[in-house]
């Protein structure tokens, strides 16, 4: 027996190593880098339009206002590189323009939907909908609506509680069991809202009915790993962001962002993979499958392929077979293509 029998045989008796390598080749199967880089393109397109409502807003709120002014000015926006800069230099130099405000909303609006969007079609790949089961462009985009609504005040509050808890440790030095203790409870409650929210969003993302029960594992790891992520970012911009020159510390925080929004992109796709891989028993996989033809394809690896095959369904009444030859069987008519 060569090496590489001795090592699929390993992992297909061992769910401790064939359960992870089930869900790596799952992602992998569903193109998930693809899926995760589509979530972070709109991700990071709605960015801009929101520090451009950003702006906006201060603009109209600090107008007139001494007091709030000083305030802005002393608090952490004032570190920021571009507007805090700005803030410092001229605060009554920032006006509301009303053109600013719309073409802010509209390019929100459609970087959200985008998200929403983007995320749905993640979702319903990773649990093979068929194409003719999942929302038409109208429904997808007003159901992308409400989850917008559902999951954007829980965003806020899981990212304020982050941010508390970072902020917590600067005044350590005066109280330090209070913000030590306020500083955890910030972190766990984070967390737990973190977990609630991913357990809503994976069930309302899929166009087919999954319980909480279906999606609970691959929340909690989302949940932990976001929570995680916060604290890093919020700790990075505290630290390190908000003392760079101005140029360095706009590109550092683009490339951070774009590099966070994705990293938190492909965890949430390993997560809802995770959650099919259990649902379905998709393991254990042969250690081969992905890379040649010439290999005996376990029961898991024929409902995932199978279930991949079914999902391009685009009608209801259009039928989809699917049969596997042996590796020594002769080659079928349709290996040739239609």
């Amino acid at each position: 027996m060569s090496a590489t029998s001795r090592l699929d045989t390993l992992q297909q008796r061992h769910s401790w190593v064939g359960f992870p390598l089930a869900v790596a080749y799952k992602f992998f199967d569903d193109q998930g880098g693809y899926l995760a880089a589509l979530i972070t393109y709109y991700g990071f397109l709605s960015l801009f339009p929101l520090l451009l409502l950003v702006v906006t807003v201060l603009g109209f709120v600090l107008h007139n206002d001494p007091s709030l002014q000083n305030q802005i000015i002393n608090s952490a926006v004032g570190d920021f590189p571009i507007v805090g800069e700005q803030l410092k230099s001229d605060i009554t130099g920032f006006h509301g323009s009303d053109v600013a405000l719309v073409l802010g909303l509209v390019g929100l609006l459609y970087g959200s939907l985008g998200v929403a969007q983007a995320a749905q079609h993640a979702m319903n790949t990773v649990w093979a909908v068929p194409r003719h089961r999942r929302p038409n462009p109208l429904r997808s985009r007003l159901r992308s609506l409400r989850l917008l609504l559902l999951l954007g005040l829980g965003v806020l509050i899981t990212t304020a509680l982050s941010a508390l808890s970072t902020s917590a440790a600067a005044y350590a030095h005066d109280l330090a069991g209070v913000s030590i203790g306020l500083r955890i409870l910030a972190i766990v409650v984070g967390a737990a809202a973190n977990i609630g929210l991913f357990i809503l969003a994976f069930r309302l993302l899929t166009s087919r009915p999954v319980s909480v029960r279906d999606v609970w594992v691959g929340a909690v790891v989302a949940g932990l790993v976001w929570q995680v992520l916060q604290l890093v970012g919020t700790y990075i911009v505290a630290h390190h962001v908000k003392g760079a020159s101005e140029v360095y510390g706009t590109f550092g925080l683009v490339l951070g962002l774009m590099l966070w929004i994705y990293v938190e992109a492909i965890v949430v796709v390993i997560s809802a993979e995770l959650n099919v891989v259990l649902r379905h028993r998709l393991w254990p996989r042969s250690l081969l499958t992905p890379f040649t033809d010439d290999v005996d394809l376990t029961h898991a690896d024929e409902r995932v392929y199978g279930g991949m095959a079914t999902a391009q369904r685009i009608k209801g009444f259009e039928q989809v077979d699917v049969s596997f030859d042996r590796p020594d069987d002769p080659p079928g008519e349709d290996d040739e293509g239609p």
